[in-house]
């Protein structure tokens, strides 16, 4: 190093300078923006722990409502429990009572208007259990810390799965920033808080997507069936892998092979555990409309019946692309496009806008990030609902700087009004990602010459390499 520093300095000035700005370019970049990462993160997470949390705190003992243990994996692990060691029906009235008892502090009474409308059960298919198993010995405060920072960790893992999935490659240095920069979004914080198991639903999707591309197509079969505990997330992926591997049935026949034989494994135990769960379950998921979906994100912003239709319009669209990219190379654009009109699709009309449930969004804007240069010259309308989307991202992540720099001025108490600010782009993100998808592949099927080959996301492509 002594002599290559050396023979830097007796370099002419002219190459001198040309050689520090590409190394300050090469190297120190990624250095950088790893720092602003963990700075961004830093100020997300002392914003939802000193000005968020005690402000819903606050605001649910003023309206009295009930406040327990305030945990999704409570009923899951409580289920499991009552089904594994007790042999009780998890979804029966008894198990909810007790779910409700420990989610809430007490039974919901439906007398008491400051009561929640909706109500704590156990509406999963049952063969959750079976990934419950190894924790219901212990007791769940002990439960609950471990799974707060397992589905981090698992949310931060699907990053480079997803990366790998789609075909594009970052930096180590940049993949780590962008792993800080997902786990530093209202998402997670609101994961590692309420322990819903999307994460892990979302990793074992991410996992099934890479193992499909590496073609460890058994292995995809089998995350992919275990990705199904979560089926209202995880269904529209599943299928779109069901849909591609019968394309090319004498290459990827094993994917749905793996995939029926886990699921039949799955099913067939857990009848084992509880007979006759499956009417149970249905049941308990025709009853979860009436007190606990929401609206989705297509619904939050147009009018019922005009939602409806556009519901149905995405539906159709979907199946359209998918069944034109149903025999893409694993790793292609088309099959990245593929993933990003099934991610944001599910986000898109999804009965249920809580925020845990986002991160179903980050191959899509995985997607986006890898195209960039295509969106660039899509034309207008692409690029300013890319930039849209950027700006809803960052609204969040600015505004929660700017509280946690107030904190340290003011106390905590007199930001309570503001606390929710960098909410308020939660789900435009979500319909602007989805408008973006939608515009991007429309303009690529008319600039493409249908007589081309799919083009193949390279590995140092100006497109796939960020520096």
């Amino acid at each position: 190093m002594y002599f290559a520093f050396r023979r830097f300095l007796t370099l002419p000035s002219n190459q001198r300078s040309w050689r520090a700005g590409f190394l300050n370019r090469a190297n120190v970049r990624p250095w950088l923006a790893l720092a602003l990462s963990l700075l961004v993160s830093l100020a997300v997470w002392h914003w939802a722990e000193n000005i968020l949390v005690p402000a819903n705190t606050a605001e649910a003992l003023a309206k009295g409502i009930p406040i327990g243990n305030n945990s999704d994996l409570y009923p899951r692990w409580l289920g499991a429990r009552e089904a594994l060691l007790h042999h009780r029906d998890p979804y029966g009235a008894d198990v909810t009572r007790e779910i409700q008892t420990g989610f809430f502090g007490r039974p919901l009474d439906p007398s008491k208007p400051s009561d929640p409308p909706f109500q704590e059960s156990f509406v999963y298919p049952l063969y959750v259990v079976f990934l419950m198993a190894p924790t219901v010995t212990l007791r769940f405060g002990t439960v609950q810390h471990i799974f707060r920072w397992l589905l981090l960790f698992v949310t931060g893992c699907s990053v480079p799965l997803w990366m790998y999935a789609i075909g594009f490659r970052l930096r180590p240095l940049l993949t780590i920033t962008a792993i800080v920069l997902v786990l530093s979004s209202f998402p997670a914080v609101v994961e590692f808080h309420m322990e819903n198991l999307a994460a892990l639903a979302l990793f074992f999707l991410a996992a099934g997507a890479a193992a499909a591309v590496h073609n460890w197509l058994v292995l995809s079969g089998f995350l992919l069936a275990l990705a199904t505990v979560k089926p209202d997330i995880s269904g529209l992926v599943v299928l779109w892998f069901l849909l591609w591997s019968m394309a090319r049935w004498r290459d990827r026949k094993r994917l749905i092979c793996s995939f029926a034989a886990t699921m039949a494994v799955l099913v067939v135990a857990a009848e084992a555990v509880s007979p006759h769960w499956i009417p149970r379950f249905l049941r308990a998921v025709r009853e979860y409309p009436t007190y606990g979906a929401d609206l989705s994100v297509v619904q939050l912003f147009l009018p019922s019946f005009v939602a409806k239709l556009v519901i149905a319009a995405l539906v159709c669209a979907l199946c359209a692309v998918c069944w034109h990219w149903r025999k893409a190379a694993p790793g292609s654009e088309d099959f990245a496009w593929a993933l990003a009109w099934v991610s944001a699709v599910t986000m898109g009309i999804l009965p249920k806008v809580a925020a845990y449930n986002q991160p179903v969004l980050i191959p899509a804007l995985l997607v986006l990030l890898a195209q960039r240069q295509t969106i660039w010259k899509a034309g207008s309308i692409p690029r300013s609902l890319a930039k849209a989307v950027v700006a809803c991202q960052s609204w969040q992540w600015i505004t929660a700087i700017i509280l946690s720099l107030c904190s340290l001025l003011m106390s905590a108490t007199r930001l309570r009004p503001a606390a929710m600010v960098p909410e308020y782009t939660l789900f435009s993100l979500s319909a602007f990602t989805l408008l973006t998808v939608i515009a991007v592949t429309y303009s690529r099927w008319r600039a493409s010459d249908p007589t081309q080959a799919p083009a193949v996301i390279a590995r140092d492509s100006p497109s796939s390499v960020v520096t």
